[in-house]
């Protein structure tokens, strides 16, 4: 009994990874199309969003059936649970994604961005994509070191996220109604997406170490 539900556990590390690398690729296409306003890149992000919601969801209903047949308790318990979560995270990471590809879409063959904000968004999106790229080294080779850069890493998308605030709040923004739109909602997806790196460091750290 306790190989069948180590290969469980095995497979629950494995859709996670799987789904980490679902949602990077959602970003990678979807920072690809809100820069440079590319609309066959949205498509693509959001068709990839729908099929990491159901990887998900799968994922979700794998764990429970776990849960139920085998009983677990104490760290196995805390695996089994923190998977639940970070599988929550990593759907809703997905989703962030897919809204600033959505964003890319409508406004096409227009740009959603601003020439005064470009430098900021892209510095954004590269370090959103390098978080992400972190997420899925952390999930394969779990790594208290690793989970500490991603969360002081995250710093520099909190900054960037109220620069736009305060560009967007200054007396000199003069763009129309719809770009000031775009670019919160938009600022806001990347803030959150890597809050949500940060929460599965966080939850894997504390696997690692029983500190949280």
């Amino acid at each position: 009994m306790r190989k069948i539900f180590e290969q469980e556990l095995h497979e629950v590390q494995s859709r996670l990874v799987e789904l980490a690398q679902g949602a990077q690729v959602i970003m990678k296409k979807g920072t690809g199309a809100f820069l440079n306003s590319d609309v066959a890149l949205a498509d693509e992000a959001l068709a990839l969003a729908d099929s990491n919601e159901r990887k998900a969801l799968d994922l979700d209903e794998l764990v429970i059936k776990i849960l139920a047949t085998q009983s677990p308790v104490a760290k196995d318990l805390r695996i089994l649970v923190s998977a639940l979560r970070m599988s929550a995270s990593l759907e809703r990471m997905g989703s962030l994604a897919s809204h600033i590809a959505a964003i890319a879409r409508y406004r096409f063959p227009g740009s959603a961005i601003p020439e005064s904000l470009r430098a900021t968004f892209a510095e954004m999106a590269k370090i959103d994509l390098e978080l992400a790229d972190k997420a899925v080294a952390l999930l394969q080779n779990p790594d208290v070191d690793l989970a500490r850069e991603i969360q002081a890493r995250d710093e520099a998308v909190d900054l960037l996220h109220r620069k736009v605030f305060d560009v967007v709040l200054a007396p000199t923004w003069s763009e129309n109604a719809m770009y000031t739109v775009d670019v919160t909602l938009a600022s806001r997806y990347f803030e959150r997406f890597a809050d949500h790196v940060v929460d599965i460091s966080s939850k894997v750290s504390f696997l690692q170490t029983g500190e949280w």
